[in-house]
């Protein structure tokens, strides 16, 4: 082993249903905030695909390193924007609050700045964990969270009760919490994955006890607050017993496989035969082994600065019933900080014809990557010509 209008909460208060109003009137004869309202019904579709396709846009500009100073500050930001919004709607909804002369002026646009704040995070943690997953391992959990992103921009969402936005922000808030404790503490598993849990949980709580202040129905704060949070957690735990959620902030930004590898002046020199019209190969998928060859995999497996932590090498061959069987299982150590990720490689001397794969996956087993390819056995026709690369 080398080195998510103005009537979309739908928040069910005690307010009767002849009370004559949804909710309570703050234009008081103001022309100007009945124009902007007409403004935004009239170009209500139009704003939503701006304000959406603007804060992916916004997102794939500014993405950096999960351990980015200024990327975290952007998160907090987001979600204390959210949190505020969130809070505010509840007590809103409750009559147990109205805005005040200046943020009247713009309480009408706060759906769009909500939207606009899940739809960013939920993309820029869609990215992270995308680049963190294994398509074959976490197919169910990207799956999802494209589906929450979708979902963030549909109007029956943005017309539905508060608790649905609360599950939104829940995910939203968990996930930042399980990317900063991996750089925190430096590994990842189910320690810094409980410390997300928990201190989801915990956020949620205080938020609900600040809520109750000010309103007092406390069935009325547990269905729009507490429970959609920790349905979400619940969701959240199963998936990761089940290795379904990435492990971010780890990920492998390339691997393939070589018939040598050697180091060079501070360069790794990877060698495969390529086939001549196979213009864009980069590594062997058939590869073909006389006698005495070896296999070596390799792989660039990205890391914040601050993580330094152990993955494991793999191998694993398909046996005559179909079934993949595992074959070894090498550990690497992993140096975070390197942009392009830390370079390493396993090779493996005994193997026999067939279907192999090679996964990369973290100490607990949480698939990282996948990389399938056939050994062909061929028998020695002279002297080989192999295409060297580096990296």
């Amino acid at each position: 082993m080398k080195d998510f209008g103005d009537s979309d909460t739908g928040l069910e208060s005690n307010i009767p249903p002849d009370s004559g109003a949804n909710e309570p009137d703050l234009t008081e004869g103001s022309d100007r905030m009945k124009g902007v309202r007409a403004f935004i019904h009239r170009h209500e579709k139009r704003l939503e695909v701006a304000f959406f396709v603007g804060g992916f846009i916004f997102d794939i500009l500014l993405l950096e390193s999960p351990d980015n100073l200024f990327a975290i500050l952007q998160q907090v930001g987001y979600l204390l924007v959210v949190a505020a919004l969130i809070h505010y709607e509840l007590l809103f909804r409750a009559r147990s609050w109205r805005p005040g002369k200046w943020v009247r002026k713009v309480w009408s646009w706060r759906n769009l700045a909500l939207h606009f704040c899940l739809g960013s995070l939920l993309n820029l943690y869609s990215l992270f964990y995308i680049k963190s997953a294994s398509f074959f391992s976490s197919i169910v959990f990207l799956v999802l969270m494209i589906a929450f992103i979708l979902a963030n921009e549909l109007p029956i969402v943005k017309r539905a009760k508060v608790s649905a936005k609360v599950g939104l922000y829940a995910i939203c808030l968990f996930s930042f919490f399980s990317i900063i404790y991996p750089i925190l503490v430096g590994f990842v598993g189910w320690i810094p994955f409980t410390f997300a849990v928990i201190s989801t949980i915990l956020v949620f709580w205080i938020q609900a006890k600040l809520l109750m202040q000010s309103m007092n129905d406390r069935l009325l704060l547990a269905r729009a607050m507490l429970a959609p949070a920790l349905s979400v957690m619940a969701v959240f735990i199963v998936f990761y017993s089940q290795g379904w959620i990435p492990p971010v902030p780890l990920s492998v930004k390339e691997q393939g496989i070589y018939h040598s590898i050697e180091k060079r002046d501070g360069k790794v020199l990877l060698s495969f035969e390529k086939t001549w019209w196979k213009f864009w190969q980069t590594s062997n998928s058939d590869f073909r082994a006389e006698i005495g060859d070896k296999i070596y995999f390799y792989a660039q497996v990205y890391s914040p600065t601050r993580v330094t932590d152990q993955v494991a090498i793999h191998w694993l061959q398909k046996d005559a019933k179909g079934k993949w069987m595992s074959s070894d299982r090498i550990p690497m150590s992993v140096q975070g900080g390197r942009v392009d990720g830390f370079r390493g490689f396993a090779f493996k001397s005994n193997y026999t014809p067939g279907e192999w794969q090679v996964r990369v996956e973290t100490s607990s087993g949480i698939e990282i990557s996948r990389h399938y390819f056939d050994v062909i056995a061929t028998e020695s026709s002279g002297p080989r010509v192999f295409t060297v690369i580096e990296r």
